[in-house]
């Protein structure tokens, strides 16, 4: 099942992904939340009448650098021993269509293409083998990185965590296999990024098992995985795609922060 989180005349709610095509899609309204049991309402909308809005609201999204062999090695770095972990606050997330504002205190802006997990329930110190009852599903992710501030600041919190840095969408997948899909990145419709998740050093399961051995994941937290190689610039004006194997494109432009 597709979950999409949208807004209608003012009003927010989830609705199950209907229909293939961009013509084709509508959207049947969900009876409460998807992290616990709902039903579908019946009540249908096209999906061109909603705007779409990030799919989860996490209380927090963990990415992990240099998951991918020659990502790491194109920016002149090994894989490391164990995952390296980071933070992208709440205020970071934005949904498809929504911009990307060109941070003030940096000149090198670069995508990421990533596939993300979204939680589906509390849990802490899961086992590798349950990591499934977990896990919502999974959606398209770009970790915007303001590259030369990451070079020159210790800690990634500014390079990766300022405002519009973690787009997300355009909805969630439930029903997938993570382990082999094609991951790729398109700036202004030009492909910047092709790779798959078997390019993975470590599975979704070992993230989200390590991640969950040292914080509480609660429904709509996120877990990016890393990027494949093919990491470059974007500037003021471009339109950068995200486009993952099962799930969808996630599509954001730039624009100059206000």
């Amino acid at each position: 099942m597709r979950i999409a989180r949208f807004s209608i005349d003012g009003n927010v709610a989830f609705g199950a992904v209907e229909g293939e095509g961009p013509d084709g899609l509508v959207l049947d309204i969900i009876k409460g939340i998807p992290y616990a049991d709902f039903e579908l309402s019946g009540v249908k909308v096209p999906l061109d009448k909603v705007r779409l809005l990030p799919p989860v609201l996490p209380s927090k999204v963990v990415a992990i650098g240099r998951n991918y062999a020659e990502h790491a090695a194109e920016l002149g770095n090994e894989v490391p021993d164990v995952p390296v972990a980071f933070f992208k606050p709440s205020t970071s997330v934005i949904g498809p269509g929504d911009s990307i504002a060109y941070p003030s205190f940096s000149s090198e802006l670069h995508y990421e293409a990533e596939l993300a997990v979204v939680i589906g329930r509390m849990c802490r110190e899961v086992p590798r083998e349950r990591v499934k009852d977990v896990v919502l599903g999974y959606t398209c992710a770009n970790d915007v990185t303001a590259r030369d501030v990451q070079q020159r600041e210790k800690q990634w919190a500014r390079a990766k965590g300022f405002d519009t840095s973690c787009p997300l969408g355009p909805w969630v997948e439930t029903d997938l296999d993570p382990s082999d899909l094609t991951i790729q990145c398109t700036v202004n419709g030009e492909q910047r990024q092709l790779g798959r998740t078997s390019d993975m050093v470590r599975s979704v399961a070992d993230l989200v098992a390590h991640v969950s051995e040292a914080m509480t994941l609660l429904p709509g937290d996120v877990i990016l995985t890393g990027t494949p190689a093919g990491v470059g610039p974007l500037n003021v004006g471009d339109e950068v795609a995200v486009t993952i194997e099962g799930i969808g494109t996630l599509t954001n432009k730039v624009i100059k922060r206000g």
